[in-house]
């Protein structure tokens, strides 16, 4: 039966745990995804696989994460809430037992995409929860505690995988996560509650398909840069046929009664240019993460586990401040936690860029400190106010863009900075070098997008009338 809450101005006990059990669920699903990274020197050596290779542990993870978030409207209203904890729970459980047990890459890379069915369904049902069951005053507070599990779960993943390894091996990292997983779809299975009635709808393959390869082969031509380069017939194929597939997508949803991702909500131009901004925000949020464990290790030699913990200080500090940073919303507007943490993150993507040669594992910490400050701020206060533009009717198929969105732009932001790192190649100059070269790059590219996102901004508040 359909359900709403008794008292408009509070969230019952049932409701908070059943937002607590679903953001565990999320925030489990995320955190393996970049806990491999710093695995990556180890996993090349040992199953004879190059970077460009071996970052599909992250890249496949997200970009499956990044199809399964296309379907979470048709999701949310075809099966219940409780029906799509218990999938979400499965599909990670079964994924994490295949990765503990994998004998090779191919394996391994099998179990990842499986176990991506998690944060595919549980990302999405943790805001749609959040959405359902808390009152409008009290948003920015609970989506700024669904917002750090975004933020700070990518974030943790190095140093937990750091430890992981560090106290055994790498199939530690799912070993560990095996009966936290279960005791989470035990504590939430009979707090989830149902807000809305389901009813049986018709997925749309076609509409589906024709984004599917649009994703995959975007993704696999960006990942050919580095063997094959700018202007060989796999980059410019694989955006080619994206371009194709998405055009086709469009077409085909216009004259469509029921859509996919509704399209229509783009004409909003506050929720656009929030969600473009979004964006990059993720990408370079994901691949930042994935690119500083590896010139650790890489470039300054450091151990897996330091490769980690460099980055836990920052994830700390953000953990602790972003409630705050929702706060923030809810008293003062979304222009004032916003812009200053974009700048912020402005300060640190320099940083990271003026440095990138001559770059230490304390330096990298201290600067990590002030982009993953920044870039939270600005994170989830983005995506909480394009959604508060958004009618309340659109609401699930606005979050299934801005999760789809985020998804992709993870994949899409470790394939390019992956490429950038591993793009420079002379003759006589050692692998560290080239790498150290090749990351400054990919920094000065972080750089370049976070000046981007200021001009997003602009064009964000000359449209909202109101940023409360």
């Amino acid at each position: 039966m359909t359900q709403v809450p008794n008292d408009p101005d509070k969230v019952s006990r049932k409701n908070l745990i059943a937002i607590f059990a679903v953001a565990i669920m999320a925030f489990l699903g995320i955190l393996v995804e970049t806990s491999m990274n710093v695995t990556f020197p180890t996993l090349m050596r040992t199953m004879h696989v190059s970077l460009s290779t071996v970052q599909w542990i992250t890249t496949g993870y997200l970009l499956m994460v990044a199809l399964l978030m296309i379907t979470s409207a048709f999701l949310k209203q075809r099966f219940k809430n409780r029906q799509l904890f218990i999938a979400g729970a499965s599909l990670f459980i079964l994924g994490d037992l295949i990765c503990a047990l994998a004998p090779n890459f191919p394996i391994l890379l099998l179990g990842r995409l499986i176990q991506a069915g998690c944060a595919g369904i549980a990302i999405p049902l943790m805001f749609n929860v959040v959405l359902e069951s808390v009152p409008r005053s009290r948003l920015g507070f609970y989506m700024g505690l669904a917002g750090l599990i975004l933020m700070i779960a990518p974030a943790s993943g190095p140093t937990f995988g750091g430890i992981m390894a560090s106290l055994g091996n790498w199939r530690l990292i799912f070993w560990s996560t095996l009966p936290v997983e279960a005791l989470i779809l035990l504590l939430g299975v009979g707090a989830i509650n149902q807000f809305s009635p389901v009813r049986k709808v018709h997925f749309v393959w076609g509409q589906f398909s024709l984004l599917a390869v649009a994703f995959v082969s975007f993704t696999m031509g960006l990942n050919s840069l580095t063997s094959a380069g700018w202007l060989s017939w796999q980059f410019m194929g694989g955006i080619l046929l994206a371009i194709v597939m998405m055009t086709g997508y469009i077409l085909v949803a216009k004259h469509s009664d029921q859509q996919l991702l509704k399209l229509e909500i783009f004409r909003n131009p506050v929720f656009t240019f929030s969600f473009i901004a979004y964006v990059i925000l993720q990408f370079c949020n994901i691949g930042i993460n994935f690119a500083l464990p590896n010139y650790a290790q890489i470039v300054v030699g450091a151990s897996s586990l330091f490769g980690g913990l460099m980055l836990l200080p920052g994830s700390l500090v953000t953990a602790i401040l972003q409630p705050w940073f929702g706060h923030l919303l809810d008293e003062h507007g979304a222009r004032l936690p916003i812009l200053l943490g974009s700048s912020l993150f402005l300060v640190a993507a320099a940083g990271f860029t003026i440095l990138g040669q001559r770059l230490s594992v304390l330096v990298i910490a201290i600067l990590y400190v002030v982009f993953s400050i920044g870039r939270s701020m600005a994170f989830g206060n983005t995506m909480t106010n394009g959604l508060k533009e958004v009618d309340f009717s659109q609401r699930a198929d606005a979050n299934a863009i801005y999760n789809t969105g985020q998804q992709f732009a993870g994949s899409v932001g470790t394939t390019i900075l992956a490429s950038l790192m591993s793009s420079v190649k002379v003759s006589g100059m050692s692998y560290a070098h080239e790498t150290a070269l090749g990351s400054q790059l990919a920094f000065g590219l972080i750089l370049t997008l976070s000046i981007l996102n200021f001009g997003l901004y602009a064009i964000v508040f000359h449209y909202q009338k109101t940023d409360k």
